[in-house]
């Protein structure tokens, strides 16, 4: 038996994990638990921010889960972001005549290149009213890990 620590996660570590993002109903988000773990390196952005601050300085073999707050996932809501968007600049961006039903979440050109995507609140004769917050803005949520390696 050695008694060396494990190794535990660093700002630059490299992980293979199962994830588990949930709604506190728990409503999976993402899973890896069903299926193969995911391999991924800290700060290349594929965990969100706040996800990977929970992982620094747990060590290998953790199996833990954390509850985040309204805000602390991905954000408050910002009433200021649900906007109208006329029916022509609706065509000119996203889709030309689809037919987009209260829910979807539809994907714009933003100026500049960007992309952006807004859920649809209300479909008007001339324009459509859009929330353009995160559709988990707002929400408490469920973080769940299980570490299996980290180099």
């Amino acid at each position: 038996m050695s008694n060396a620590q494990p190794a535990v996660v660093t700002e630059a570590a490299y992980l293979t994990l199962h994830y588990r993002l949930a709604k506190l109903d728990g409503t999976d988000i993402v899973t890896t638990f069903n299926g193969n773990p995911a391999t991924l390196m800290l700060g290349q952005g594929q965990l969100a921010p706040f996800l990977e601050q929970r992982l620094l300085g747990l060590p290998e073999g953790t199996h833990t889960t954390f509850e985040l707050a309204a805000g602390e996932g991905f954000g408050e809501r910002h009433p200021d972001m649900v906007q109208s968007v006329s029916r022509a600049t609706l065509d000119e961006n996203s889709v030309p005549g689809a037919d987009y039903k209260v829910g979807d979440l539809v994907d714009f050109a933003a100026p500049g290149g960007g992309r952006f995507a807004g859920v649809l609140r209300e479909m008007r004769d001339d324009s459509a009213l859009f929330d353009f917050n995160h559709p988990l803005a707002g929400q408490p949520l469920r973080f769940e890990v299980k570490l299996i390696s980290v180099l």
